[in-house]
């Protein structure tokens, strides 16, 4: 089977940089308006608001939506960029709306600056530096953000020098900025046998003198040089109740979300709040996350992690096992000072026997290396090649261990104790065994649980009533379509998408596959898995429109569950390669 990598976007960052913008404008207008395959090999699309129309040559199309494209040009012959693109989608899609478009325009630039970047770093020193954890690398290996997004790397507010040291894709590194809070302005809460603020303050090291009987906070130092301008923040910095120290201690190095750090030597990762706003949202912790990471840890430690263990031995949730926050008097508690953060378990240690790679990373092209190939690619190839096995036999059941391994754990965890995990592909670890096929998984985002009001009470001998007062307590239609395709689309059928796109797999098969695990998923779970069935059967699934949300100007973390984005109807390619 032919390998499409080994046709690369171009060698040179700019082109390279440019080229996969243009693929993820393109994949996002097909899904999101649902273009049909073209017979002929070209995609056209009409632009009549603009009186227009881009043509680009199909190198793939993919049933589940990771298309490859060649050059995009206007039906003139005029190259088209990136942001020209942009700029003539947001039109025809943000309905009269300048601003929509400028804006669309704008974020779409800056994410292709910044993968240029990128690209021109790692193409320098390709190689992961010695002594990097695999889960470190995994984070790191996301140099262009995910497929079917308008502006993955947009990070407004950055500048290129703090580019360079807060990105994970340049493999940046940074002291912790700290703080110290009179006692009377901090909340906490801990479940680890310690307080919070005695783990923290183990991390500051011996370069930190806090006044007496304050309380130790850190900071991300991009955050904390932006809540100093804060009006709550300024008045406790004029009243004396909180001390601005400075940086101080070893460097902490950023994951694929930017805001959450890991230090290989550290017991703990910790998830700030970051005021940028990264792809469509501001990245600020809510009270209400940090609340839900802890009752989960709490939930998980009363009996749900031994009967997880029991059912899928291989899997676990990262847990949240602590956090701190800085509040305002008067002042309500939600973003008052943005000075907040998450005690998250570090189980990637530089000694730990498990490593969990992030998906999303995994599965990633990688253009600064010739040819583009992925990690999971690599992978494959590899096993191919000491096996003497098909390529695509070997991709094959790479899939099908997978979906074992690591999807089925999250669909048990939701038909037993109507536990849903918004697990996406950056939300998903998968742990390797030492040939690099699949042998187990790991779940890890406060943010993404959701808690059935028809089934969580299966929790409530451990915690009663788990999940009312946390945020996510929806009804089942609600958490099916966020895990159709968070789960489904996102996770499960962006593996295959990524795995055929990049010339491993046929992509049929490896939907029948999908088919077939899901068939046995609703024969050991039936009417409490109905999730399973609508992913088999239903001719269309419901679709977060990436692009339309940033046209729209939605910002995800915000508003009721039900409406912090745009969803859009897709044709089910399980059922369609069923027929």
């Amino acid at each position: 089977m032919s390998n499409l990598l080994d046709t690369p976007p171009g060698n040179h960052p700019a082109v390279a940089a440019d080229r996969a913008a243009v693929d993820n404008l393109l994949r996002c207008w097909v899904r999101e308006t649902g273009v049909e395959r073209p017979s002929d090999g070209v995609l056209r699309l009409d632009l009549p608001a603009s009186g227009t129309g881009v043509e680009a040559p199909v190198l793939y199309w993919s049933p589940v939506g990771w298309h490859r494209f060649g050059p995009a040009r206007l039906r003139t012959g005029t190259p088209a960029s990136a942001t020209a693109l942009a700029a003539l989608l947001g039109v025809e899609a943000a309905a009269g709306d300048p601003a929509s478009v400028t804006d669309l325009t704008a974020r779409v630039a800056d994410s292709v600056r910044r993968v240029e970047e990128f690209v021109r770093v790692r193409a320098a020193a390709p190689e992961d530096p010695a002594g990097t954890t695999a889960f470190l690398a995994g984070e790191q290996a996301l140099i262009t953000g995910h497929p079917l997004h308008p502006t993955p790397k947009s990070r407004e507010g950055l500048t290129e020098a703090e580019t360079a040291r807060y990105s994970p894709e340049t493999r940046g590194g940074f002291p912790l900025h700290w703080f110290a809070a009179d006692p009377s302005v901090v909340s906490a809460d801990s479940s680890l046998g310690r307080t919070a603020q005695e783990v923290l303050a183990s991390l500051a090291g011996d370069g930190i003198a806090p006044p007496p009987g304050t309380v130790l906070v850190p900071a991300h130092p991009w955050q904390a040089r932006d809540v100093t301008g804060r009006p709550a923040v300024r008045a406790l910095l004029d009243a004396g109740l909180l001390h601005d120290l400075g940086p101080a201690g070893p460097a902490w190095s950023p994951t694929s979300s930017v805001r959450t750090v890991y230090r290989a030597d550290a017991p703990v990762m910790l998830k700030f709040s970051l005021g940028l706003r990264i792809t469509n949202s501001r990245r600020e912790n809510m009270r209400s996350e940090l609340h839900r990471g802890l009752a989960v840890d709490r939930l998980l430690s009363a009996g749900l992690a031994g009967a997880l263990h029991a059912a899928h031995p291989t899997f676990d949730v990262v847990r949240d096992p602590a956090w701190l926050a800085v509040d305002a008097p008067d002042t309500p508690e939600e973003h008052a000072t943005g000075l907040d953060v998450v005690v998250r378990a570090n189980p990637f240690g530089a000694d730990a026997a498990v490593q969990g790679v992030c998906v999303a990373g995994l599965v990633a092209p990688r253009p600064e290396l010739p040819g583009g190939r992925s990690w999971l690619a690599t992978l494959v190839h590899g096993l191919a090649e000491r096996t003497g096995r098909p390529v695509g036999e070997v991709a094959e059941e790479w899939f099908a261990r997978y979906a074992e391994r690591v999807v089925a754990p999250v669909l048990w965890l939701y038909a037993r104790y109507g536990l849903g995990l918004e697990a996406h592909q950056q939300n998903t670890l998968v742990v390797l065994d030492e040939e690099g096929r699949p042998a187990g998984g790991r779940y890890r985002d406060n943010q993404g649980y959701y808690f059935s009001p028809g089934r969580s009470d299966a929790l409530y001998g451990w915690v009663p009533g788990i999940g009312r007062d946390l945020g996510t307590y929806v009804a089942d239609e609600v958490i099916d379509e966020r895990l159709a395709y968070y789960v489904g689309i996102n996770n499960l059928l962006g593996l295959a998408g990524a795995l055929g796109s990049q010339g491993l797999a046929d992509e049929e098969r490896l939907l029948r596959l999908a088919d077939r695990f899901l068939a046995g998923q609703c024969a050991e779970h039936g009417d409490r898995l109905r999730l399973a069935a609508l992913l088999r059967d239903e001719p269309v699934l419901r679709c977060k429109a990436n692009l339309l949300t940033r046209v729209h100007g939605m910002d995800e973390l915000t508003g009721p569950l039900e409406a912090q984005s745009v969803y859009v109807d897709i044709a089910n390619p399980i059922a369609e390669v069923r027929k």
